[in-house]
């Protein structure tokens, strides 16, 4: 803005003083031509009375360079002459001046020399022999003039620029000082030129509109960020060209990413086939892929406006749980399966020989058995599956203040015979202490892990158990001097059905669900579990309430 005022302001003083210097000139010749003609006239009055009375003789003691006077005879014929030969000069008759001057007395007429850069005025009179005094003077022309006083003007001219340039920048620098210096963020408060008052209470209303707008957005743009920030989900947002608009911390997490990923390009922070397809997809698809050892569902659906894509839409859901619980389901009904065909098959195979009449009256009583043994089997298998399926759901149970020791007591009690026909000592070395929970849950627990020390244990071996406070905790802990179990088992032992030594376990009757049960009642309890055995020399179950 500035340039442009100074600009207009130079070229208008060039304008100016261009113009001023012509019409001055003008003005100056045009006042002097009149000024020139009417001294020109004067003389030649004076001139002509003189003449008259003392012949041209009076023209020889004329001593004036400036005019030059001429006598032409009635027919043209230059008689006389001040500045030049008369028998060489032309004849006069059809001059302006000359034939305007026979004819009424007087007479004048300017005439332009061959360059144009001067004028000859004539003013002629008739004297009263009948011939004609003319007498002429020469004047520059307008342009002679100007092309004469064109170097003064050129000295002129550029003083004035220069000032000009001086004065242009000093003005357009003030007029633009105030509308430099403006305080836009309180526009109404500026002490500036008036035809701004308008513009200034619009810019202080937008001001207020942009302001409101911007707080606005802000606090939206917090409450989407506090929303995807406690997402448990990934989140990840793209614009049309795959770079990433918003990612939460989830996200971050799932895709390894420690800086912060807006305006990245997706790709440069996940390569992975299936989830660069999926993006590029016209409609929404779903990835399960497993990513920092976790199994991951990604839904990625395309974002569009008006029909048209706009970006990406990434929402990452951890199914760790769920597949396992899948697999989980799946392997448990499969184990179910085959552990309630065994003995209904060992029963319907018991009952068909005694059916059939092929059992002789002595081995009755070993079939009967066999079907009552295999039917008691499959009871405790069914109450075991029932007693699971109960921690599974975790519904809410009744808690109430138990004494672990006394638990510990009675459990002892129950298992007093398989011990003895194992020929195993239990040792219970329990300290009185009473904890808030699920009782027949608690039982469960120190039943299982006793009853399982029980039937892995050796001939004349010993089941410890313990109840203690360590800290703020409650310890329970039971010890065998059994099989053990091998490392390459131990993180797998507390799964539904899983067996060790699948022929001894069911030599010993066990259904494979025991530790199970222990590891869901734990849980319920919100209790630690903890493993210690070596292969031939003992187990040691502890858990930490």
């Amino acid at each position: 803005m500035r340039k442009k005022i100074f600009r207009s302001l130079l070229l208008i003083a060039v304008l100016v003083l261009l113009l001023s210097s012509v019409i001055s000139t003008a003005y100056l010749h045009t006042t002097f031509h009149e000024e020139q003609v009417q001294k020109l006239s004067a003389e030649l009055e004076l001139v002509a009375g003189a003449v008259n009375t003392l012949g041209t003789d009076y023209l020889d003691s004329v001593e004036d360079d400036t005019f030059r006077f001429t006598v032409v005879g009635s027919d043209g014929t230059v008689r006389y002459d001040t500045k030049a030969d008369a028998d060489t000069m032309e004849n006069h008759l059809n001059r302006e001046e000359i034939q305007e001057a026979l004819e009424t007395g007087h007479g004048s007429s300017a005439r332009y020399s061959a360059t144009l850069t001067e004028k000859t005025f004539y003013e002629a009179v008739r004297l009263e022999d009948g011939s004609v005094l003319r007498v002429s003077t020469d004047q520059l022309s307008v342009g002679g003039a100007i092309v004469k006083v064109l170097p003064m003007n050129a000295v002129i001219a550029v003083i004035a620029i220069a000032a000009a340039l001086v004065l242009s920048r000093s003005i357009a620098a003030k007029i633009t000082e105030p509308l430099l210096t403006l305080d836009l963020d309180h526009p109404i408060q500026n002490d500036v030129y008036e035809e701004l008052a308008p513009v200034l209470t619009r810019i202080n209303y937008q001001h207020k509109e942009i302001s409101q707008q911007v707080d606005t957005l802000r606090h939206k743009n917090e409450e989407f960020s506090q929303i995807i920030s406690s997402m448990r989900e990934g989140l990840v947002l793209l614009d049309a060209k795959g770079f990433v608009l918003a990612m939460n911390r989830s996200a971050c997490s799932i895709f390894s990413v420690t800086e912060k990923p807006e305006g990245v390009d997706f790709l440069l922070l996940d390569r992975t086939p299936e989830i660069r397809q999926a993006i590029h997809a016209e409609k929404s698809t779903e990835v399960v892929l497993p990513k920092n050892g976790r199994q991951y569902q990604f839904s990625i659906s395309p974002i569009e406006v008006d029909g048209k894509p706009v970006g990406t839409l990434i929402l990452a859901f951890d199914i760790t749980e769920k597949a396992f619980a899948e697999r989980n389901r799946q392997e448990f009904t499969a184990n179910v399966s085959h552990e309630l065909k065994t003995p209904l098959q060992g029963i319907i195979g018991s009952a068909e020989l005694l059916e059939s009449g092929l059992v002789k009256p002595e081995d009755a009583p070993r079939f009967v058995g066999n079907i009552k043994k295999e039917a008691s089997r499959l009871v405790t298998l069914i109450d075991d599956i029932i007693r699971l399926s109960q921690l599974d759901e975790r519904s809410e149970q009744v808690k109430e203040i138990v004494d672990l020791a006394s638990l510990s007591q009675e459990v002892a009690q129950v298992l007093a015979p398989a011990a003895e026909k194992k020929n195993v000592t239990i040792h219970l070395d329990c300290e009185s202490i009473c904890i808030s929970g699920v009782r027949r849950y608690l039982y469960e627990i120190i039943y299982n892990l006793c009853d399982n020390a029980i039937r892995y244990n050796c001939d004349g071996g010993k089941v410890d158990v313990s109840v203690k406070k360590e800290g703020e905790h409650t310890v329970l802990s039971v010890s065998d001097t059994g099989i053990g179990i091998a490392p390459e088992h131990q993180a797998r032992i507390f799964e539904r059905f899983y067996r060790v030594d699948k022929s001894h376990s069911k030599e010993t009757g066990g259904t494979g669900l025991g530790l199970s049960i222990v590891k869901h009642a734990v849980q319920y309890h919100n209790a630690k579990l903890h493993l210690q055995s070596v292969p031939g020399k003992g187990t040691t179950i502890t858990v930490i309430f």
